[in-house]
């Protein structure tokens, strides 16, 4: 993996000023908005679709995007980062409650 901080990365973003990179702590898949983009796309373009070639499927997918940005709005958070925070120590509370009622 290219670290963000390295100087390929940091020509391309110059390049592409939308684009901003949001680091999530690994196994918080529930704050990974990407994963949740990837299953729109998934549902709604790819799974029922036939596609004849790669170029195809590319092409839907980038119709698609297209379509989706033209009303496209902000992801706004409704939670705080304390809600957040608060919400991941309790979950690994019960995680570690389970594997020790599990070891007995």
């Amino acid at each position: 993996m290219v670290h963000p901080q390295h100087t390929e990365v940091k020509a391309w973003l110059a390049l592409n000023p939308n684009v901003t990179f949001h680091f999530t702590p690994t196994g918080s898949s529930w704050l990974n908005m990407i994963e949740i983009w990837f299953g729109l796309i998934t549902r709604q373009v790819i799974r029922r679709g036939t596609f004849t070639s790669v170029n195809a499927l590319i092409v839907r997918i980038r119709d698609y995007i297209q379509h989706w940005n033209t009303a496209a709005e902000p992801f706004t958070w409704t939670a705080t980062a304390e809600q957040i925070l608060a919400k991941a120590r309790w979950a690994q509370t019960s995680v570690k409650q389970l594997v020790d009622n599990n070891a007995k």
